[in-house]
């Protein structure tokens, strides 16, 4: 069984996988951030290092896809080749901080590599207000995260929106994470494996 949680930065989408992980006994995949060569100077300079970035994304991404299927494991994955595909790299080809070629040519690679992958059994996307994922980017102090815009934060959010009212490639389970703390509080990470529960039961 393959699960994935997706969301904007900050969303809370890594501690989520590890925490349910833990519960299911459910191996985590996590998302590349500390190994990535890239992330650093592309919030540096996100014109020259956009491109470059989604395509580390995209090589990791399929290649833990590979892995998940061909492990036969149930698996929890942080964040999911779809994001890199229909929110990072679109918006940032609107930002016209990707150009027409490099967009296109990254178009082309995803297209290639969703045709021979399969979705997760379930998505879980964690819905998350701008000034929330702000205080939670701030609470982790990552350096190379303070030049992130209020501006480009509400762009991905908006694409967030109109892809997970389009999602159709399997089951969906959407968590608001405004005003829950699963975290520090039992009772509301208990609400949401109770959730992922009747959404898995319906799996079989």
């Amino acid at each position: 069984m393959h699960i994935a949680i997706a969301g904007n930065i900050g969303a809370g989408k890594t501690t989520l996988t590890r925490l349910l992980a833990k519960h299911f006994d459910w191996e985590p995949e996590f998302e590349d951030v500390l190994e990535n060569p890239y992330l650093e100077d592309f919030y540096d300079d996100m014109a020259r290092w956009s491109f470059n970035l989604q395509i580390y994304f995209l090589n990791s991404r399929f290649r833990q896809i590979l892995e998940i299927r061909e492990s036969g494991k149930d698996i929890i994955q942080d964040r999911t080749i779809y994001e890199d595909a229909y929110i990072f790299a679109p918006n940032l080809h609107a930002m016209r901080l990707m150009s027409d070629r490099d967009y296109n040519n990254y178009k082309s690679l995803f297209d290639l590599m969703e045709s021979v992958t399969k979705s997760p059994d379930l998505l879980i996307y964690l819905r998350s207000s701008v000034p929330n994922l702000v205080k939670q980017i701030q609470k982790r102090g990552r350096d190379y995260e303070n030049s992130i815009s209020i501006d480009y934060l509400n762009k991905l959010n908006e694409r967030y929106e109109s892809w997970v009212k389009d999602y159709d490639k399997g089951k969906l389970l959407v968590i608001d994470v405004d005003h829950i703390d699963f975290v520090d509080n039992p009772e509301h990470l208990g609400n949401i494996i109770e959730k992922i529960d009747a959404e898995i039961n319906g799996l079989f």
